[in-house]
């Protein structure tokens, strides 16, 4: 059964998320050189990422990347790049190294295989792996009407037969978005999932019943690769 952890808002549930994933980072360098970890974008995880940019670690050792993509250059207000610039790599995450999906190319397609070879040369499994959910059941940029969906969630693919990164197309179009395919997401020590609001509650309780396309997110609960935790704020 997944752990749930309940927050009454994501200024109570910021810390001890980010006190967690910390914890996660300092067990993956015990026993490794270097560690990865992936986290999304959108207004949520601010709040963790300030807290997290401040905890002890040995952040020179630590890459961080995304879990998706819009596909825009870091100087565009919408780019998860940027936004994880400003509010994680601060503070003492400074020293960690970023690796952006966002490579210039002309299209999303363009720069698949250029990321193919950047997240083969990251340390994997993922030391840490946070993801968000939107009110259609998507995660990462796995969207339930986006086309290229079945190429995503490669079910029943692995990590050595499936790029890591997908381009994709978002909910309000013709924004062409980059994301991890299922199988990178659940080559992780640990998933997080973070929501919040009662639309959102509404939404998990349905994800969780059973695998369904409707419901993107519902796949990574239903799985037992790797061990999910969720961050629930109430309001």
């Amino acid at each position: 059964m997944t752990p749930i952890h309940w927050f009454p808002d994501n200024a109570a549930l910021a810390p001890a998320l980010a006190a967690s994933v910390a914890d996660d980072l300092r067990a993956a360098l015990r026993e490794q050189e270097t560690a990865t970890l992936a986290v999304s974008g959108g207004r949520s995880p601010v709040p963790v990422f300030e807290a997290l940019r401040e905890m002890e670690l040995d952040w020179q050792r630590v890459a961080v990347t995304l879990v998706d993509e819009r596909w825009v250059p870091e100087s565009d207000p919408a780019s998860n790049g940027a936004l994880v610039r400003t509010h994680l790599l601060q503070g003492r995450a400074a020293a960690a190294r970023f690796v952006p999906m966002y490579t210039g190319a002309a299209t999303a397609a363009d720069g698949e295989a250029e990321l193919a070879g950047v997240f083969s040369r990251l340390a994997t499994p993922f030391a840490a792996l946070i993801l968000g959910m939107g009110d259609d059941g998507h995660t990462a940029s796995l969207f339930p009407a986006s086309p290229q969906l079945e190429a995503g969630l490669a079910l029943g693919g692995t990590v050595a037969n499936t790029p890591p990164c997908l381009a994709q197309v978002g909910a309000v179009a013709p924004t062409e978005r980059m994301s991890l395919t299922l199988p990178w997401i659940l080559h992780s020590r640990r998933i997080y999932l973070q929501f919040g609001g009662a639309s959102k509650v509404a939404v998990f309780e349905k994800a969780s019943s059973a695998p369904d396309r409707q419901w993107p997110v519902s796949y990574v609960l239903a799985q037992t690769q790797a061990p999910v935790v969720v961050f629930a704020a109430k309001a």
